[in-house]
């Protein structure tokens, strides 16, 4: 098995299975995988002609994701099993999405359990709720747009380009000086990853907006395509001095660039108190749940039909606003 690290020697090989994806998990992205594939020591292989990212320790995978690409999974899915039976591991494949988990319960019933995990599932919302924020739930969004407008009457637009992608560079090390000033790792990390990102958002297909109040850039957001209908937002940045920025920032770049979608991916909370609060104060319509599958230690009795059937359930969490909250403080 042939072990890859993603480059950007490597997109095109990535995009190549990718475009087959039609899953609405983040991880399924090329630009994702290369970006952090150091922080979380992620590779990828093909297995069967498909594609399978996969983690590692000490050089060796430890567990894969579900196959990606134009055929059958299911040759691939047992190209994994052999591989852990032949090393003598135990079987792990994360990030593994419901819809993703019934396929290996028709295949093997009972074989097989998932353990979802809240602080990984992605926030999915519909583009005209975030491109209106129209309904009684919204109300204090927009008050903090008004709020905005008010202050900033002559503010202005744009899509990121060659000529003012430093600018959000500068606004992003101003961010990390003001929230990282004790140089956290983590922050440290995603501080050179929104760099590199901005540098070859070219190279990557990703598009993104800024907002300028007074000529200064206050805020600013990047993503890229994730499926036909689907767009993963991978970064947001905004001052938080200057109010309804974070707000702004979210719906003009929506209503502005990202009509031809249906759904917008705005990724996880980790489990981060503050922005689990900012995300749910934006009304998801649903959560993309993702788990662990192990094998089942007692086939007779499948706890993966029960944790299933409550994952594809798409009951929304709701929490009023009441306050502004950075909608995204990390990818």
């Amino acid at each position: 098995m042939d072990i890859i690290r993603p480059s950007i020697e490597t997109k095109e090989l990535l995009d190549h299975y990718l475009q087959y994806n039609h899953y609405r998990g983040c991880e399924f992205s090329a630009a994702n995988s290369l970006f952090w594939c150091d922080f979380y020591q992620t590779k990828f292989t093909i297995l069967e002609d498909m594609l399978v990212f996969c983690r590692v320790e000490d050089g060796i995978p430890t567990s894969f994701t579900f196959p990606i690409g134009e055929h059958d999974p299911k040759d691939a899915f047992d190209r994994v099993v052999d591989y852990f039976e032949q090393s003598n591991l135990p079987f792990a494949m994360y990030m593994v999405e419901p819809e993703m988990f019934e396929m290996i319960e028709r295949w093997y019933p009972g074989q097989y359990q998932i353990e979802y995990d809240r602080d990984s599932a992605d926030y999915l919302y519909r583009q005209e709720s975030l491109a209106t924020l129209a309904g009684k739930k919204l109300h204090a969004k927009r008050n903090h747009i008004n709020r905005f407008l008010e202050n900033y009457p002559d503010y202005q637009y744009e899509r990121i380009n060659g000529k003012n992608w430093k600018e959000c560079l500068e606004l992003e090390e101003a961010w990390a000086r003001e929230n990282n000033p004790e140089h956290d790792g983590d922050k440290e990390n995603e501080k050179a990853v929104i760099a590199y990102a901005l540098a070859h958002r070219k190279m990557f297909g990703m598009i993104g907006g800024l907002i300028r109040a007074e000529g200064k850039v206050v805020a600013f957001t990047l993503g890229e395509r994730l499926t036909e209908d689907t767009f993963d937002v991978h970064f947001e940045k905004a001052y938080a001095d200057v109010q309804g920025a974070y707000a702004m920032i979210n719906r003009e770049f929506v209503r502005r660039e990202l009509s031809d979608y249906t759904y917008i991916n705005r990724e996880e909370d980790m489990g981060i108190p503050g922005l689990r609060q900012a995300k749910l104060s934006y009304q998801p319509d649903s959560l993309v749940e993702k788990g662990i599958v192990t094998k089942t230690r007692t086939p007779s009795f499948s706890m993966n039909k029960v944790n299933a059937t409550q994952a594809t359930s798409r009951t929304t969490p709701t929490m009023m606003d009441t306050t502004e909250v950075p909608f995204m403080l990390y990818s």
